[in-house]
């Protein structure tokens, strides 16, 4: 018979996944785990049905957690991105799940159109697959308000998925062509993979310098991106690697991680370009040994 450490262990990167996707922040996932780790050993591990009892408390720690954090992104400086998970920080739920509901940035960024309740009961059902019923108990809403809470989420999410679906060898071709383009200085080559509306996001946090304010338009991207890669050519290298769950960019400079850089794709070209460079969002790279042990074979 599983240890009651064996079972919460096993649930953990479902746990984890849940909290991630509705606080877009890792370390406040962490801390939300860890929480519900204490309380399940305080007692939890009692209960006729460990995986409901755990998601409830994640899920009502993760509510409670956003309603203080919409406040703070309000007074955040300048466009706010979800912390990126890369390497050995990735903590996906099970494989069919993570098809069923991505973590790429701009999904999560979609989901920020959600209140606290509304991301909940939208992630429960149409991403981690919890039934009316379970999803009731889960937030402490009746089947027919989270039937009402889910139509109202799936419009609000409807318009802002992607129109095509993307496979990974478009998205690694796309992603090398984009270095290419970005390393030749030529706006001209970089507009030319981009979407007539594309948009460039860069999260500095009021830490680290970069966009204050979201670049609309293919013509104004190309040419940010074409300057910020002439600025920093002989300081900077990219280093291929998984973001959120996509192929995407992490850049070193002076020895250190300044960047991750993640693609959403339509129609085969670059719809929107994230840009994390928040020092608070990537303090944690730099100590993961699979990306350490890489960063020499950056180019």
């Amino acid at each position: 018979m599983d240890t009651s450490t064996d079972i919460f262990q096993g649930l953990r990167p479902r746990l984890f996944g849940i909290a991630y996707r509705m606080l877009g922040v890792r370390a406040d996932a962490e801390d939300i785990v860890q929480e519900a780790w204490l309380r399940w050993q305080r007692g939890g591990a009692d209960a006729q049905i460990p995986e409901a009892w755990l998601v409830t408390v994640v899920t009502r720690l993760s509510i409670d957690r956003l309603r203080g954090a919409i406040a703070e992104r309000e007074r955040y400086v300048g466009p706010w991105l979800p912390e990126p998970l890369l390497g050995e920080a990735v903590a996906p739920p099970e494989a069919a799940l993570e098809a069923a509901g991505d973590i790429s940035t701009a999904f999560l960024l979609m989901l920020e159109r959600l209140g606290p309740e509304e991301r909940a009961v939208f992630l429960l059902h149409q991403v981690f697959e919890f039934g009316y019923p379970e999803v009731a108990a889960m937030v402490g809403k009746t089947e027919a308000a989270c039937r009402k809470i889910l139509q109202r989420a799936r419009e609000r999410v409807r318009a802002g998925r992607p129109r095509f679906e993307v496979g990974r060898e478009q998205q690694l071709a796309l992603l090398g062509k984009f270095i290419e383009a970005a390393r030749s200085g030529v706006p001209a080559q970089v507009q030319a993979l981009l979407t007539a509306d594309a948009t460039y996001m860069g999260d500095g946090g009021g830490k680290a310098r970069t966009t204050v304010r979201t670049v609309l338009g293919a013509d104004r991207v190309a040419r940010l991106v074409a300057g910020i890669e002439r600025k920093w050519t002989d300081r900077g290298r990219h280093q291929l690697i998984e973001v959120n769950g996509a192929p995407g960019l992490l850049t070193w400079r002076d020895g250190r991680p300044d960047s991750v850089t993640s693609l959403a794709i339509e129609g085969g070209r670059i719809a929107a370009i994230y840009v994390v460079r928040n020092p608070d969002k990537l303090g944690y790279l730099a100590e993961l040994p699979s990306l350490r042990s890489s960063a020499g074979s950056t180019s």
